[in-house]
């Protein structure tokens, strides 16, 4: 926790309650159902939450921002992003039922009002979305043709609509395709952790 702290000072004692109780209840769901490494619920806060909050770094979404998490497994980068922007509405998908029942199970027990999760396959959701979000979910190619037709028109934001993924390693042959409008923001930039020294956001505007 002294991690989120460290990097969002700014924190009201609501969101310091709920970004608190994540470890726990993680923990507790996690031995029912798996969604994170065994060996790494110890590094839960920093491989998980404080890297779901690097999107935040990337784009500090304005309030009536209406946001996409695709493939969320257990609740990242979504339920992170939703603790620190409470007047954004995020809609979390995933195809596996068990791990959305884990996200809905904890963001119930933090009292998140902005979030709604569902069972479903991305080529399923109809819905518009200012940005989707995504943590590692698929190749960059096969992901903007699968979110492309989920994208709103409409602009609040200080960038244009579009997919911001968090991503890892070498990404040159996948952001080929979109090299001319695409951006990536090392978030070591941000975060001096070692974790952090190989990943990246990747912003494409759609």
């Amino acid at each position: 926790m002294e991690l989120i702290n460290k990097y969002f000072p700014n924190l009201t004692s609501t969101q310091k309650s709920q970004f608190e109780s994540l470890y726990n209840l993680y923990l507790e769901w996690n031995e029912k159902i798996n969604v994170i490494s065994r060996k790494d619920i110890v590094n839960l806060y920093e491989h998980h939450v404080l890297h779901s909050l690097a999107i935040a770094e990337v784009l500090n979404f304005q309030s009536g921002t209406t946001i996409l998490d695709v493939g969320t497994g257990g609740g990242f980068p979504g339920i992170p992003l939703a603790i620190l922007f409470p007047e954004s509405k995020f809609v979390l998908i995933d195809s596996i039922g068990k791990k959305i029942k884990v996200g809905t199970e904890v963001s119930n027990a933090i009292d998140l009002k902005n979030i709604s999760l569902k069972h479903l396959r991305v080529q399923e959701e109809k819905d518009k979305y200012d940005f989707v979000v995504s943590r590692a979910v698929m190749p960059l190619d096969d992901l903007v043709k699968l979110v492309k037709k989920n994208i709103s028109k409409k602009q609040i934001n200080a960038m244009p609509n579009g997919l911001i993924c968090l991503k890892g390693g070498e990404l040159h042959h996948e952001i080929i395709s979109y090299k001319n409008i695409a951006q990536i923001y090392e978030i070591s930039d941000y975060f001096q952790e070692e974790f952090f020294k190989t990943k990246k956001a990747v912003y494409v505007p759609l």
